[in-house]
């Protein structure tokens, strides 16, 4: 999915655009982990940003 940078708003910041390589190394960069660590939870999870938030904190346990 294309995120569209001319909508902006709550509805498209719950999900993480993994084809956006700012979005995923910003999430990274958050929760302290590598960007291939990102990008397997990505896979993994989804993008829903709430899921992918619970799982990071649980890895980095």
């Amino acid at each position: 999915m294309a995120d569209d940078k001319a909508k902006r708003g709550g509805t498209d910041r719950r999900q993480v655009a993994a084809g956006q390589g700012y979005e995923v190394n910003y999430f990274a960069r958050k929760h302290g982990i590598s960007r291939d660590q990102a990008e397997n939870l990505i896979k993994r999870v989804g993008n829903d940003r709430e899921k992918l938030n619970a799982a990071a904190e649980k890895l980095k346990k």
